[in-house]
């Protein structure tokens, strides 16, 4: 269903998206400067390199706890004035660590508004636009969220080098900001209103909502797919604060931030690619770039150098933004064909975040064993290609069984 898209009131339409794009930009800045500050806060501190993987631990936890109710939550009500209450939680948990509370703890909470935001910011889509535009519409919302991640860890290392107050103040102001363009979205019907009984009932529900995608090989490969790739970048960004100092030689947060950036970059690109390239009958043409992401961070592993090392993260780059839109677009598609937009980003959350997990505690033990960064790279490289050749091949046998679900 699509209210506004289906009205033909093109400036509402536009109007929409241009209040979905600066929310979703101004509120994923605010999450990688806050990301960067809280790495600083702790790297400060006595031990806190090793606390470096729990700080993606404490924040991806509400995204598995929720994940039976945040998706309801987001169909319930209007998607627009959910964002916007979730922005007040990140808020929150900014200013708790910006009075000085314990940066864990502050991004927890942080954690707990974006795993609210999350199913509410992919799914108004499917309410905004036409499945023909899907594609083209996911690609701008990467293509925002990527260049706020692009200046969040640019702005963030750069703050955090200056004054690690002055870096979660200017999160917190961004997270005002976001919610004030959150109100400017129209207020759009609810897709599921929610009723008295449904809160007892949500993780039964949740559990048959999981069973009906997973049964769906679209929906099965596109989960499968962006949780390999999200549960790379998140570890990657983590992996960068304690690879560039041993392999590159640059101790400050800067570095790192200057080659996520880069990442941020290829993102960019290889989504804008993805958005006027792949159409939703050929998404198979994503796994390309799926399968190039195991590779280019072996390449990365042995450098020494900050030039070939920035070359080999725009690739990355380039190949996860191929990959992942095409991929999110199609799970949104099956989606709203079958449990709501809403109930499927929470279910696609879960994975994401589950993967996230797992990976950020593999990279825990691993280094908690004593191997150096540049070890725990190539094993994260060898990690990644057999996920990806797996989810390739298994795709391409349900494919040859089942032509179309």
């Amino acid at each position: 269903m699509n209210p506004i898209a289906d009205s033909g009131d093109n400036r509402l339409v536009s109007m929409g998206m241009l209040a979905l794009l600066a929310a979703q930009f101004l509120s994923a800045m605010a999450d990688n400067l806050l990301f960067v500050a809280a790495i600083a806060l702790l790297k400060g501190a006595s031990g806190g390199d090793a606390l470096l993987p729990v700080l993606q631990v404490v924040f991806v936890i509400a995204f598995i706890v929720l994940a039976p109710f945040v998706g309801p939550f987001a169909d319930g009500f209007s998607k627009g004035r959910v964002m916007f209450y979730a922005n007040f939680i990140k808020l929150a948990g900014a200013s708790f660590i910006l009075f000085g509370g314990n940066p864990l703890l502050g991004y927890a909470v942080a954690g707990i508004g974006a795993a609210i935001y999350s199913p509410a910011k992919y799914g108004i889509l499917t309410q905004l636009v036409p499945p023909a535009q899907l594609v083209k519409a996911n690609g701008l919302l990467e293509a925002s969220t990527i260049v706020a991640i692009l200046l969040g860890v640019l702005g963030g290392g750069y703050l955090a080098d200056q004054s690690l107050s002055l870096a979660t103040g200017v999160a917190a102001g961004l997270y005002v900001l976001a919610a004030a363009a959150n109100l400017a979205i129209p207020r759009l019907p609810s897709i599921q209103p929610l009723t008295g009984n449904d809160l007892r009932h949500m993780p039964r529900i949740f559990g048959h909502n999981l069973s009906l995608l997973w049964q769906n090989t679209d929906a099965r490969f596109s989960i499968l797919g962006t949780s390999i790739f999200w549960g790379m970048g998140s570890t990657l960004r983590l992996l960068m604060f304690a690879w560039v100092p041993v392999a590159l030689g640059l101790l400050d947060n800067q570095a790192p931030a200057n080659l996520m950036g880069v990442v941020s970059i290829g993102i960019i690109v290889g989504a804008a690619f993805a958005a006027f390239t792949v159409k939703l009958e050929r998404v198979n043409t994503a796994l390309w770039g799926g399968l190039a992401l195991g590779p280019l961070v072996l390449m990365l592993a042995p450098l020494h150098h900050l030039e070939p090392a920035a070359a080999v993260l725009f690739g990355v780059g380039v190949a996860g933004g191929f990959f992942v839109v095409p991929l999110n677009a199609l799970l949104q598609e099956r989606g709203t064909e079958t449990i709501g937009a809403g109930r499927t980003l929470a279910v696609q959350n879960l994975f994401e975040n589950t993967a996230m997990l797992l990976m950020a505690g593999i990279y825990l033990g691993l280094t908690a064993l004593g191997f150096s960064a540049i070890t725990v790279a190539y094993g994260f490289g060898i990690l990644v290609l057999i996920a990806l050749l797996v989810i390739g091949a298994n795709r391409l046998r349900a494919q040859l069984i089942t032509p179309a679900d």
